[in-house]
């Protein structure tokens, strides 16, 4: 049988696993990354590592990556990351892994593969139009029209974090998970570091108001970025993903609301607000889908 190795490579984890061309995984697992203790080369070294442990017991068609930072697909290397990844901006990730293992390789950015994903076997299927948002400590997004991903002039579009809001600050500054901890451990009078999502989520069920405010202000600020998002794109679906959307029960009727009342009646009607179903399978998924994608461009 003809399988793919799929990675998702994160700042402190890197997931990965192996997949038939259906997306069925027939193994996963989750190793530290290093990447941000070790830098680039080790975080290469492991990477092939694991391609070769699957090679020595399976018909490895190809090696498909999500990955953190700036993507240039096309060549499959790293355009920008963060400072606290050391030698990652610049990395030929795909070419490496290519010559190392003797097999295609693909690289995609961790947001625009989370959003791959849904569309393929998530929340995302059905609809030619969709921008998936992912809620943490940072705010993620991606675009994709017609099934494809809209990469821009640079590969960093749907960078929806960045996103202004007013004078008050950006999308991220205003609506990130950090940002809904930093409100309501400020207005308890405690420490940031005895405060955490599930807590809040916890407090505002029990009918705590400072809770309670405290993401409904978050929400507010979310939806001023999603109208923006589709007064621009008008997406037929929004899907939201992140750990805190797994408050899906709790969540999802205040975003509606929230929504409905920063948009015209038209765009409320006619945009579709969906949850992640993939949870943390959906980077490895829309990686292979790239993959599978790219074959065929590349026959």
């Amino acid at each position: 049988m003809t399988e793919y190795v799929c990675i998702d490579i994160g700042g402190t984890a890197l997931k990965y696993g192996l997949a038939d061309a259906a997306g069925v995984f027939s193994d996963k697992r989750t190793v530290p990354s290093e990447l941000q203790e070790k830098g680039a080369t080790a975080l290469v070294e492991k990477v092939i590592g694991i391609v070769r442990d699957y090679q020595a017991e399976h018909a490895i068609q190809g090696v498909a990556i999500s990955t953190a930072g700036i993507v240039d697909p096309e060549q499959g290397s790293i355009i920008y990351a963060m400072p606290h990844f050391p030698g990652y901006t610049g990395t030929p990730l795909a070419r490496l892994i290519s010559e190392a293992a003797g097999v295609f390789c693909t690289v995609e950015n961790d947001v625009n593969c989370a959003g791959l994903g849904e569309l393929w076997q998530g929340a995302g299927q059905g609809v030619d139009s969709l921008c998936c948002m992912t809620v943490g400590t940072g705010i993620g997004g991606c675009v994709l029209l017609q099934g494809k991903l809209v990469h821009g002039a640079d590969y960093s579009a749907g960078e929806v974090g960045y996103l202004r809001i007013g004078q008050q600050g950006s999308l991220e500054d205003l609506a990130s998970t950090r940002q809904l901890v930093r409100q309501v451990a400020a207005a308890k009078g405690l420490d940031e570091t005895a405060v955490d999502g599930r807590q809040i989520f916890a407090w505002a069920k029990a009918g705590d108001a400072i809770a309670v405010r405290g993401i409904d202000t978050m929400l507010h600020y979310l939806s001023l970025g999603m109208a923006n998002i589709c007064y621009v794109l008008n997406p037929a679906r929004i899907v939201l993903g992140g750990g805190i959307m797994e408050q899906q029960e709790y969540l999802a009727p205040r975003i509606q609301r929230a929504f409905a009342e920063v948009v015209i009646p038209a765009i409320a009607a006619h945009t579709d607000i969906a949850f992640a179903r993939l949870g943390n399978d959906a980077g490895m998924t829309g990686a292979l889908y790239n993959h599978l994608q790219r074959s065929v461009r590349e026959k």
